[in-house]
């Protein structure tokens, strides 16, 4: 049937268009419209052309399985093109794709492979010998992008296969992806160092695979599930679709531990529906269900059609992307004082839920987004990640539309705001000791073995005394009775005057450790013991400037910011009036100067790891840090020495990536015997 005119121009403009947008998200992987509304755009493609047989041209994104392969890769041509599937958005045609399959192969009930379809990056990977010789991305379907020093990277790819019977020849082929945790750590991470965010778990995994430096992926939090088999040069595979993701369980390869043999396409759908419950609780991102049918013959005797095989069906699930519009932006108070801006949305419907908030994590994001109240944005959300703003429309942007101004006092205690992390992305609280919303997170930290060390004092009794009502802020710790502590849930009498007896003994400290109990942002057990040191008294902290702080060795400008606005809080300095006049101490000498210059570790970064036997790795960490030595608590490049104790773990095998020198616990009581600051 020959389309009329308007239809062809329809056809061209959807063609430019999914193009275009295949290029973005492929290619720059940096998309601009929503999965969504990209799956809307190809199905009215795909129903023209359906309805009309010259539309269809060899260059459509319906005869397309990706986009071009990266030009900074070398090209793989794939041997056994690499399909894409057909896709279904509702019951009924899956319930006809089941006809179908039934119809071909002229049979009443068809048993199917039925596994969760992860949103991730196709790859390829060839194996000869039993040794992993090339990975490839899908690319086009018929050529790719060699990546081959990258998958390696990956830890749940074998590089070599196990067993004995290994094919002389074999492509393996599955899924790369990103789970959620490590998703939202990547960009963490990407945005303290002030580079671009990566839109969603699949758009991370896709620009990790795709790092010209294999050492860069490495550091990418990267897996992969295997589902299928392309070249190879035997015939002595499992003739059974669920049986060949046995045989590659055995030969090392991760496979989905979802997938399951299901008989006809009720219990296909019952899947899914199970699926559709359990996408929430999943630490990976799915899109949808694939259905494969089980039996490798009938999959041969089905074949394929130009874009996809007969005997395989993805049944894609609702939107996790939707486009609403920002009606307002406000600004929540963690625990921690970090204020965090909030979009207020109009509600929309986004992956199973309706949406009305999402977080923009910090100003730097807003500024990244160039968002403004009134704009239409994309609202994504992916299993239990909270929604979160993935794009401004600024093509639909109203005149009208407003810049947010992040406020310079806490909206719910009215103390200064102060901006920490790179150009001050990061919006805290001043106000520690005194702000409602930061209160219950104060008392516990000030309560902690570090801090004042009252013993007995938990987490769920604080939580009591602040419900009801008893502790407002730190000092009414100390004017706490026993009566009234053993009026709390699980505190018998002897246990309330013990905790009593405790509070007491906590009133005499050090002023290392009460400068710790404040809780003042970045200012961390070494920090404390150095202005103590430098200081030697607590108003003369108090009184500091910024200058003058920062004259104190690793005390930047930023640390410096947050101490002295700290202690020029009102609220603040009213809560250390009411301790010292409840009988907090601790004995105030001049300064204590430490010279580390003739000192063997001074300047030196250390990492300790593994258990100790002649002492704890908290003594060991104080010793260290008095022969001038900085303990850190991961490894890096920076890194000069890692101390490992007994099952040292993860950072050793870091430690021994990077070349660090690693020494153990008879070396380190070597150090320890070296000479002490005078």
């Amino acid at each position: 049937m020959t389309a009329p005119i308007r239809a062809r121009q329809r056809a061209a403009e959807l063609r430019a268009r999914l193009n275009q947008h295949n290029y973005h998200y492929y290619v720059l992987d940096d998309p601009v419209i929503s999965d969504a509304e990209y799956d809307l755009l190809l199905r009215e493609l795909q129903d023209l052309e359906a309805k009309y047989d010259d539309l269809v041209t060899v260059d459509s994104p319906t005869q397309r399985v990706g986009a071009e392969p990266l030009s900074s890769f070398q090209e793989v041509k794939h041997k056994v093109p690499m399909l894409s599937l057909s896709n279904a958005f509702d019951e009924h045609e899956v319930i006809s794709f089941d006809r179908r399959v039934r119809e071909r192969i002229k049979v009443d009930l068809v048993e199917y492979v039925a596994e969760p379809k992860v949103d991730g990056l196709a790859i390829s990977l060839l194996y000869e010998h039993g040794a992993l010789v090339r990975g490839a991305t899908r690319g086009d379907g018929m050529t790719g992008e060699d990546v081959t020093q990258n998958v390696r990277t990956i830890r749940s790819i074998p590089l070599r296969l196990l067993g004995e019977k290994s094919p002389r020849l074999i492509e393996v082929r599955g899924e790369v992806f990103m789970t959620f945790k490590g998703f939202l750590a990547l960009n963490d991470r990407q945005r303290s160092a002030g580079l671009k965010e990566f839109v969603n778990p699949r758009n991370a995994a896709a620009g990790s695979l795709r790092q010209l430096d294999p050492a860069l992926t490495a550091e990418r939090p990267l897996q992969m599930f295997c589902y299928a088999v392309g070249e190879l040069d035997t015939e002595e595979l499992p003739q059974s679709q669920y049986e060949l993701l046995k045989q590659l369980r055995r030969w090392g390869f991760a496979v989905s531990p979802l997938a399951e043999l299901v008989e006809g396409v009720e219990q296909c759908l019952a899947y899914y529906r199970r699926m559709v419950d359990r996408r929430g609780a999943l630490s990976y991102p799915i899109d949808g269900i694939v259905y494969k049918v089980d039996s490798v013959s009938r999959q041969q005797s089905l074949g394929t059609v130009s874009r996809a095989p007969r005997w395989a069906l993805a049944h894609k699930f609702p939107a996790q992307e939707e486009t609403t519009v920002v009606n307002a932006i406000e600004v929540q108070v963690g625990r921690t004082g970090a204020i965090t801006p909030v979009a207020r949305l109009e509600p929309v419907f986004v992956g199973g839920v309706t949406v009305s908030n999402a977080t923009l994590h910090n100003r730097s994001e807003i500024e990244r987004l160039d968002l403004r109240i009134g704009d239409t944005v994309v609202v994504r959300r992916a299993g239990d990640v909270i929604p979160e703003v993935a794009k401004v429309i600024k093509t639909y942007r109203p005149q009208a539309a407003k810049r947010f101004q992040f406020p310079q006092r806490c909206p719910v205690c009215r103390s200064e705001v102060v901006y920490e992390g790179g150009e001050g992305v990061i919006a805290r609280c001043s106000g520690g000791l005194y702000c409602s919303a930061q209160r219950k997170e104060h008392l516990k930290h000030f309560a902690s073995r570090k801090a004042m060390d009252i013993d007995g004092l938990g987490d769920k009794i604080i939580d009591q005394l602040v419900d009801a009502g008893i502790v407002g802020d730190i000092s009414d710790f100390y004017a706490l009775t026993a009566a009234q502590l053993a009026g709390l849930d699980r505190l018998a009498e002897k246990s309330a005057q013990n905790l009593v007896d405790a509070l007491e003994q906590s009133k005499q400290t050090t002023l290392q450790r009460f400068l710790f109990a404040m809780g003042i942002s970045q200012v961390g057990e070494t920090t404390a013991r150095q202005l103590a040191d430098h200081y030697g008294s607590l108003d003369s902290v108090m009184n500091a400037t910024e200058d003058d702080l920062q004259s104190i060795t690793d005390i930047g400008p930023i640390v410096a910011t947050n101490i002295y606005t700290f202690f020029r809080q009102p609220h603040n300095k009213e809560v250390i009036s009411k301790l010292r006049r409840r009988g907090v101490t601790w004995p105030e000498t001049g300064p204590t100067k430490r010279d580390y210059s003739n000192l063997l570790l001074s300047g030196k970064t250390i990492v300790l790891t593994g258990t100790l036997h002649s002492m704890s790795r908290n003594e060991a960490k104080t010793k260290l840090q008095e022969l001038g030595a900085k303990v850190a608590a991961s490894v890096s490049r920076k890194t000069d020495f890692v101390i490992l104790g007994a099952d040292p773990g993860s950072k050793a095998t870091k430690a021994e990536q990077l070349g660090v020198e690693m020494l153990d616990e008879e070396q380190l009581l070597e150090l320890l015997a070296g000479p002490r600051p005078r």
